[in-house]
């Protein structure tokens, strides 16, 4: 099965578990092929979804192995925000490029960090990798594995630093125990002391 197969299985898949999307942009990266952020929603409760689309492609592959696998992980990132912030769309495409551009693998409890607001205006600067299978489940595929869609939540450079030092689910659950809504553009950062 080609990448080009794969994306528009992925993206009738998407389009299954959050509806049609009410938006999307494209970005290129030297070296890499192009990324699409579709955007569903807001949905009833408000929420707007961010989904890449172009990540899963190809399988991601650890650079210290060969880089013309033909079988590893695929997966696409999704990104929950009440209210939306459609700036997102370039940094959100930036992250799924990691895989392709850095020859990571990855994979929940994984940090990505920015360096820079993920979206305008926005105290994140990092996302933390969720587990898969919850909001949009796996996309089984014909003799490769399935395609994950893997949750992302914002973090501040503090909670990515205590992240670091005492894991994701530490973070975890300083986050469940202090209420965070992970999902509000607004929240403050949580308590690390």
């Amino acid at each position: 099965m080609t990448g080009d197969e794969v994306l528009l299985l992925v993206e009738a898949h998407l389009v299954t578990a959050l509806g049609q999307d009410s938006g999307r942009a494209g970005v290129s990266f030297l070296g890499t092929e192009r990324i699409d952020v579709l955007r569903f929603g807001p949905d009833a409760d408000g929420l707007v979804r961010y989904a890449s689309l172009g990540m899963s492609r190809a399988p991601m592959a650890d650079p210290g192995t060969d880089l013309v696998a033909q079988h590893g992980p695929r997966a696409e990132l999704v990104l929950s925000v009440r209210g939306g912030q459609d700036s997102v769309l370039r940094r959100l495409a930036t992250l799924a490029a990691s895989p392709a551009v850095e020859g990571v693998v990855l994979g929940p409890g994984a940090g990505l960090d920015l360096g820079e607001p993920l979206w305008d205006g926005s105290r994140f600067t990092a996302v933390l990798v969720g587990q898969p299978g919850g909001l949009v489940p796996d996309l089984e595929l014909d003799g490769d594995e399935p395609v994950r869609f893997l949750p992302l939540f914002p973090m501040t450079a503090n909670e990515a630093a205590w992240k670091r030092v005492h894991g994701a689910e530490a973070l975890e659950e300083r986050w469940l125990t202090q209420g965070c809504d992970l999902r509000d553009p607004a929240r403050p950062q949580a308590d690390l002391a």
